[in-house]
């Protein structure tokens, strides 16, 4: 009986419907970003590589090592904050799928 009435109850103010769909919200949003900067970033790997191919950009394993030694940590300290901030839920994951598949 507690349990029933302790989920009808607001959460910060909130209705509990409310805080249930906002990580569902931030779910699709990023889903469909995600889904759209992969997008460009295929184009953009594909056209690095055909520049590359006719020696107009060189491409070296030393120079990308050094970017990723350089930025690597950096990249990882903000996506690990990202992650911190997103909420996590089923509702989140769901999102994410749903706006990945649908964009």
């Amino acid at each position: 009986m507690y349990l029933g009435l302790l989920l009808l109850e607001a959460i910060g103010g909130l209705p509990p419907i409310v805080v249930m769909i906002i990580p569902f919200v931030i779910g699709l949003v990023v889903g469909y970003l995600v889904h759209k900067m992969l997008k460009i970033a295929i184009i953009a790997g594909i056209i690095l590589v055909v520049v590359s191919y006719f020696g107009f950009f060189g491409l070296s394993l030393g120079a990308l090592k050094d970017l990723s030694d350089k930025y690597g940590p950096i990249a990882v300290q903000y996506g690990t904050l990202l992650m911190g901030m997103l909420p996590l839920g089923i509702g989140l994951v769901v999102g994410f799928i749903i706006g990945f598949i649908f964009s």
